[in-house]
């Protein structure tokens, strides 16, 4: 859960998303990213390079949301437009960035209002959110 602030720059079907909400969002995909370029022998090592930000985690982090959407939710959620399904891009700082004309639909504005992130995990779900993304 983080603040939103503008975006203008994204597409609108994108959300930037901080690294560090990113990351803890994204870390078993990040982990077995790891292990299975046999970058970490074992869940401890990956564990330990992410706490260290290692370069490479941002490399496999970037390779996993790119595959995955995320769903924003801005409570309350008073219809569904409420919650909407976004392509992530990383971003600096701490607030997840909109485009503006997303906004509406969550009755959301840039004065503080916080959303939510969530991470579809099977498979039908990131389905399901890519075809509603569009």
């Amino acid at each position: 859960r983080s603040v939103i602030v503008v975006g203008p720059s994204l597409s609108l079907h994108r959300c930037g998303l901080p690294r560090e909400i990113a990351i803890e969002l994204f870390q078993t995909f990040v982990i077995r990213g790891l292990i299975r370029q046999h970058l970490a022998s074992n869940i401890g090592v990956a564990k330990s390079k992410i706490r260290e930000k290692e370069p490479i985690i941002w490399e496999i982090l970037q390779e996993v949301m790119q595959g995955h959407p995320v769903l924003l939710n801005r409570a309350p959620t008073l219809h569904k437009l409420g919650i909407q399904a976004f392509q992530p891009v990383l971003v600096e700082g701490r607030a997840i960035c909109l485009h503006p004309l997303v906004c509406k639909g969550f009755n959301a504005d840039f004065d503080g209002d916080q959303m939510a992130v969530h991470v579809p995990l099977s498979l039908e779900a990131q389905a399901e959110a890519r075809l509603l993304m569009f």
